[in-house]
């Protein structure tokens, strides 16, 4: 029996997906899944600071290769001596194209290994380095920050507080570091020291005992110190950071680059997923625009010039998954056994904004501004990342139907009696009616609902003409009327805005689906 707290998490997260098939659902998690965490020694991507660095370092121009070289050589020889210390294998894998989490894994289960490092792997790979060239104009040797490869090496670690992770390496300046965590990998390590009951498959919890106490576990991920967490790793990974430092006292500073937030809705078992999992991808694929994806993500519903939409379906060995992309940033769904996985991941963190101060200048005021990659907007990323998923599945909440769809559809194919008002029929196979339907069951208007006019604009085309226009505003009222006596609308109190009911957004979608889907989109849909 679902615990208070667990009923609360599912009546604040996909509410109207969970209440839609609450029956079938046993819970809800939400919370950070991958984690790609960057390090930067910010001053050394810009030429003058480096110019700087290398003359406190003594080094001439023409020296630099050999001083680069020099360090990357200590680099690599005190991961030899780590490797040595923790009797952990260093390996060195020719194509950078081979899967070192792959092998690490394969390390992991061979040595049983259930904390510390695993292994070091490394290989070359493309980078942004800093070369030293010749200018043919000044006759002059200059820094140039360009594309080129160098090694990297891989820390494979089984962290005590953030489970499985690898930390990557660059052994050339600007010596960059990232960081690949999972929120799951942390909470499974959480949920051990509690003495919790789970059952994980891969990044995933089909069943947790205590839903709700879980979700509070993963809520404290958000307090999460990172600079100090990652610190501690750079110390045990790379201690040459100290010498390369100390000439003008740099530390990492720490960015995402990318991020995965996800929301688990988790069904009893696979067979009461899969029966309502192809009209989810039916529904996703066929019907959302990107006005509805635009929502979804935050914005206004209105397509910039210099925004991309995209929507691709995709069948992989686990299912079928649906993303929609917005710029650089997306929003997807997909099976994973019985749990189905709403996913928000952010790249690009400017189409966003966070209510804080001016970096530099911490006395100015408050006000919305470009959300930043720094690890100090953590909580403003999650924030976001929850709502768009919250969104998405209340969107996918009208699409699976328990009853047939001669059953629903007799509702309204019949005329009604309300309030000893009598109202036709409607005819959803009909244009007109169709058309209606259509109109007011736009995913733009989840949310906020949609007026009159807003209906206008949908079924007439553009007039100047003030007659015309009152006509066609009496004619698109006695429409609204029709739906609210079918149940399918209603008015939202002391606003002259309309929603579309729980019951209308089941029947509309049933109908519009079944009026546009051929004989061949069916099949394939189905295949």
């Amino acid at each position: 029996m679902a615990t208070n707290t667990e009923k609360q998490r599912k009546h604040e997260v996909g509410q109207a997906f969970v209440e839609r098939h609450q029956s079938e659902v046993i819970g809800v998690l939400h919370g950070w899944d991958r984690l790609r965490l960057q390090g930067t020694l910010r001053s050394l991507y810009y030429a003058v600071v480096m110019e700087q660095y290398l003359r406190k370092a003594g080094v001439l121009w023409k020296d630099f290769k050999k001083y680069a070289i020099g360090l990357t050589g200590r680099v690599c020889q005190a991961v030899e001596e780590l490797g040595k210390q923790c009797q952990r294998p260093v390996i060195y894998l020719a194509s950078s194209q081979a899967s070192k989490e792959d092998e690490a894994r394969r390390i992991q289960q061979r040595d049983g290994i259930k904390s510390g490092l695993i292994a070091v792997i490394s290989c070359v790979e493309p980078c942004r380095m800093w070369r030293m060239r010749g200018n043919h104009e000044t006759q002059r040797l200059e820094l140039r920050l360009e594309w080129g490869k160098c090694k990297h090496l891989y820390f494979y670690w089984l962290h005590e507080e953030l489970g499985f992770l690898h930390m990557r390496l660059q052994t050339w300046f600007p010596f960059l570091i990232q960081f690949c965590v999972n929120g799951r990998e942390w909470l499974g390590r959480q949920m051990d020291k509690e003495g919790m009951a789970y059952r994980q498959e891969d990044n995933c919890f089909p069943w947790i005992a205590d839903v709700g106490r879980a979700q509070e576990l993963m809520e404290e991920q958000h307090r999460t110190d990172w600079p100090k967490v990652l610190g501690e790793l750079v110390k045990r990974c790379h201690p040459v950071h100290e010498e390369i430092s100390r000439s003008i006292e740099l530390e990492y500073y720490w960015t995402a680059a990318q991020s995965e937030y996800a929301t688990d809705v988790m069904f009893r078992d696979r067979g009461a997923l899969e029966r309502i999992y192809s009209p989810l991808v039916h529904h996703a694929v066929m019907h959302m625009g990107a006005e509805q994806v635009m929502r979804y993500m935050g914005r206004s519903g209105r397509v910039g010039i210099n925004d991309a939409v995209v929507t691709d379906r995709r069948r992989r060995s686990e299912g079928v998954r649906v993303k929609h992309w917005l710029n650089k940033n997306s929003l997807k769904f997909y099976d994973k056994g019985s749990v189905l996985r709403d996913e928000t991941t952010i790249n690009e963190p400017k189409d966003f904004r966070v209510w804080r101060r001016a970096e530099n200048k911490p006395q100015s005021k408050p006000q919305w501004r470009v959300l930043r990659r720094s690890v100090a907007d953590f909580g403003r990323r999650a924030e976001v990342s929850r709502k768009a998923t919250d969104r998405h599945l209340t969107a996918l909440a009208a699409v699976e139907i328990d009853n047939p769809l001669a059953q629903e559809a007799a509702q309204v194919c019949r005329p009604v009696r309300r309030e000893r008002q009598r109202h036709r029929a409607l005819n959803p196979m009909g244009e007109a009616d169709a058309e209606l339907m259509a109109a007011v069951n736009r995913g733009e208007y989840a949310i906020n609902g949609f007026r009159n006019r807003d209906v206008r604009a949908r079924l007439y085309a553009p007039t100047s003409d003030k007659r015309k226009e009152h006509q066609r505003m009496g004619a698109v009222g006695r429409k609204l009327r029709l739906l609210r006596g079918h149940g399918l609308i209603a008015k939202v109190p002391k606003t002259h805005r309309y929603v579309v009911t729980e019951k209308g957004r089941r029947i509309i979608t049933a109908l519009l689906a079944a009026r546009q889907a051929s004989t061949e989109k069916l099949t394939a849909m189905a295949a």
